[in-house]
């Protein structure tokens, strides 16, 4: 077992270590303890940040510096259980100008099946995001990298 690195408290895994890791692992990266272990698309971090699930199709890079998410809850089961909480995770993100935080959402491989089930996850502790834009279906989330301050950077 590889020991887990940490950044700064409250964050603990950084490079190989961030990578592959179960629903809930990932969620506890950021202190967060989701609602369902294996469909949970957010939850609320023990720092009162906003853990959001993100699918890789929707990123994109509107200028230098920022990573956007954009989706919608209606393209999911928005009634489901996980749906009705995303919603109300994110009126509390936009209400409280609460930072976002970022787990990937990784598809499994499969040559029989076209459309896999995700099935692994990694955090990106650098990135930190702010809740542009939700109108309670349609969501924009600016997630930009957290620069280290210059007492806590290392030194050669």
């Amino acid at each position: 077992m590889r020991p887990i690195v940490v950044a700064r408290p409250g964050i603990k895994a950084q490079g190989p270590a961030a990578m592959n890791l179960s629903l809930a692992q990932a969620f506890g990266q950021f202190g967060a303890r989701p609602s369902d272990r294996v469909r949970a698309q957010s939850a609320i971090a023990e720092d009162g940040a906003l853990v959001l699930a993100c699918h890789r199709p929707y990123f994109a890079h509107p200028g230098p510096g920022i990573l956007r998410y954009e989706d919608r809850l209606s393209r999911g089961a928005a009634s489901s259980k996980s749906g009705l909480l995303m919603g109300q995770h994110l009126g509390l993100a936009r209400d409280g100008a609460l930072p976002v935080r970022m787990i990937v959402t990784v598809p499994r491989e499969s040559k029989d099946k076209p459309n896999p089930k995700p099935r692994s996850f990694h955090v990106r502790p650098d990135l930190v995001g702010k809740l542009v834009s939700f109108d309670g279906d349609h969501f924009v989330v600016d997630f930009r990298r957290q620069e280290v301050p210059a007492a806590s950077a290392k030194r050669k």
